[in-house]
């Protein structure tokens, strides 16, 4: 009997010197998914501004707009 109480006490020994694996995968998917959502919401912005259709590009709706002043 003491034969598994020393390998008891051995695995919990042995499982305390793991090292901080689970912190440090849970701060890489934080660090990976809060760096998406930081370019989706710069991306976003930069979007808006060529939807418009008064924008330099103009879209089909600027053009109807102009060949009916002409």
């Amino acid at each position: 009997m003491p034969d598994t109480a020393d390998a008891a006490a051995l695995l919990l020994a042995d499982a305390a010197q793991q090292g901080p694996g689970d912190t440090l995968r849970i701060v890489l998917l934080v660090s990976i998914v809060g760096g998406a959502l930081l370019a989706w919401f710069l991306l976003r912005g930069y979007r808006s501004g060529s939807d418009e259709t008064d924008g330099p590009s103009g879209g089909a709706e600027g053009n109807t707009e102009r060949d009916a002043n002409a």
